[in-house]
């Protein structure tokens, strides 16, 4: 967090209460410019730090299938609206030469993308890209499923509505069989 300006933001912060007509002196709203101020600056931690730093460690293991972890769970912020936006993950790599990593580092990484202001295709995007630099496997997909609560609280007032995307990289991008039977795996 020390590259977040935590003093601009609670500035920022009390600037909006006072233009919506709050009284920021009030009991309630005394501490929140400081806490959301706090706030953002974990939830937007990862804009300072490289997801690759997990792949950093790579361990050899004489296995050639499918590595799948599903089920992600995480927070982001879109940022068109700065709403959060929240769902899971999946990530599936097959592995070049038996090159694997912790399963763990896999969600560390979606984690670490998933902290800053974005859109869900350029996280989709960039964890896919991520691994495949990173990890050169023979192929990447990425899938990821969210709700966004600025179709939810506002505009076209949605609750429930999913949007899914996908990153295919390497043999699921190349092969259409390869691709089909990774998404079925990861959406059943």
């Amino acid at each position: 967090m020390k590259d977040i300006k935590i003093n601009q933001i609670e500035h920022a912060v009390r600037l909006i209460l006072e233009a919506v007509g709050e009284d920021v002196e009030r009991e309630g709203l005394l501490d929140t410019p400081r806490r959301v101020a706090k706030m953002y600056g974990e939830l937007f931690s990862g804009l300072h730090e490289d997801p690759g730093k997990y792949f950093e460690t790579i361990f050899h293991e004489n296995h050639d299938g499918l590595v799948l972890v599903k089920d992600i769970s995480f927070y982001s912020m879109c940022e068109h609206h700065l709403l959060p936006f929240f769902g899971r993950a999946h990530v599936a790599y097959i592995p070049e030469g038996g090159r694997v990593v912790g399963l763990s580092k896999l969600a560390r990484a979606v984690e670490t993308i998933a902290r800053r202001p974005q859109l869900q295709e350029r996280m989709t995007r960039i964890v896919a890209d991520t691994i495949m630099e990173k990890l050169n496997p023979l192929g990447v997909a990425v899938v990821v499923e969210a709700e966004h609560m600025c179709m939810t609280m506002r505009g076209i007032k949605k609750p429930g509505s999913i949007t899914v995307t996908t990153a295919v990289r390497g043999i699921f991008a190349e092969d259409k069989e390869a691709k089909n039977e990774v998404l079925a795996r990861i959406l059943k």
